[in-house]
């Protein structure tokens, strides 16, 4: 019934994620291993991190905010991907990058960008007669406070079930486990052939450079032969 509030979390959303794209293309252009060229990949997972970060606040953000938040969150982004790979953790994809810490990040962004207009809202329309303020609109440290708390329970209590799942599930016998066959992560087409009976580069494989694409310590490898 809010259609206002409906209008404003659409089009919060949607410059949070062009702001979160533009900022990890920004991070990538000036520090990524391509340095000085933009990187595609970065660009799309800064967008959903945008989209991630905003989840949380974009009924109580203004443009501006959200425009301000997206953006953090596309270098947020980046640098977490670098910060796991400094860790050895396997993310090949960005995924804790962009849901985990792009998310922290935007739950945590509600403390500091509401703006102070608009409060909770219900099935009969909005009541902003108790509006959220966040820090940068003169409301102080209660929301951060409890934003921070928050988001490090969640964090505690996902990590501790999530350690205990893997770790049972690492205890049973192939094919219900983690890992795969040793054979299957350096045999030819990586794990795409071995799991999935379909090559993931294929555009690589037949491009006429000879050669094989496969997995060699934890790495694709195109092996020229």
């Amino acid at each position: 019934m809010d259609a206002q509030g409906i209008g404003r979390i659409a089009a919060n959303t949607t410059l949070a994620a062009c702001t979160g794209g533009f900022g990890a293309m920004l991070a990538a252009l000036w520090w990524g291993p391509t340095k000085g060229k933009f990187d595609l990949a970065f660009s799309i997972n800064g967008m959903l991190a945008g989209l991630v970060a905003i989840t949380c606040p974009c009924y109580w953000v203004s443009p501006l905010g959200a425009i301000l938040l997206g953006f953090v969150a596309g270098f947020v982004v980046f640098a977490g991907v670098y910060l796991f790979e400094w860790f050895r953790i396997d993310d090949p994809v960005g995924a804790v990058a962009v849901h985990g810490l792009a998310g922290i990040w935007g739950t945590i962004s509600l403390g500091f960008f509401a703006c102070g207009l608009y409060g909770a809202t219900g099935p009969t329309g909005a009541d902003n007669s108790a509006p959220l303020a966040g820090l940068f609109y003169g409301g102080g440290t209660a929301i951060l406070k409890a934003q921070v708390i928050g988001s490090a329970f969640i964090v505690t209590a996902t990590f501790a079930v999530a350690i205990t799942m893997m770790w049972l599930i690492r205890l049973l016998p192939y094919p219900w486990n983690l890992r795969v066959e040793a054979h299957g992560e350096t045999g030819p087409g990586g794990l795409d052939v071995f799991e999935h009976g379909a090559r993931a580069y294929a555009d690589v494989e037949d491009s006429g450079v000879p050669g094989t694409v496969g997995v060699k310590d934890g790495e694709l490898v195109l092996e020229l032969s």
